[in-house]
């Protein structure tokens, strides 16, 4: 089977590669792209370690062949940084999780600070049970989850704030 010509905006570039039909975006990310934020973990889109955002959805890559992204934009935890005031700095949500201390191994926190990004985006206020159920689709089995709240609520608060400093 040959390859087929895939083009995709990825964290704000343009990427253009040749894949298998059947590569899955997770795989093409670490393999092809050399960008290995997201991570492999079940495998079959229960635990979220490998979410990304595509033209503004939040995405288990583990299931999402690259070939479907065509033409999408497509951000992981290695663009998140860009996406701040200045480039290179902590997007609110990278900070929450370190000034919350919503990690530990490490695993998991590339798809939950995804995610957290595309949820504060569709809930820029949310209350501590929408952020549980935000947040539900991706697992951590070191946590308690409840530092990794608390981190999407700093985030919250920083990205309010932001937003009043900016109008």
């Amino acid at each position: 089977m040959g390859k087929k010509l895939v083009t995709l905006k990825l964290n704000g570039k343009t990427v253009e590669k040749a894949v298998e039909a059947r590569t899955l975006l997770v795989h093409f990310l670490r393999e092809d792209c050399a960008l290995t934020g997201a991570h492999i973990g079940c495998e079959t889109s229960h635990c979220g370690a490998c979410t990304v955002d595509i033209d503004g959805q939040s995405v288990k890559s583990c299931t999402h062949l690259a070939l479907q992204c065509e033409g999408a934009e497509v951000l992981t935890v290695e663009g998140l940084a860009g996406l701040g005031a200045q480039p290179g700095v902590l997007h609110a949500v990278q900070e929450g999780f370190y000034k919350e201390h919503g990690l530990q191994c490490g695993f998991c926190t590339p798809g939950m600070l995804m995610r957290a990004y595309r949820f504060l985006q569709e809930n820029p206020n949310p209350s501590e049970a929408q952020i549980r159920a935000g947040m539900a689709g991706n697992l951590c089995r070191c946590t308690g989850y409840q530092n990794i709240v608390k981190a999407v609520q700093y985030a919250a608060a920083k990205l309010q704030q932001t937003e009043k400093v900016a109008a």
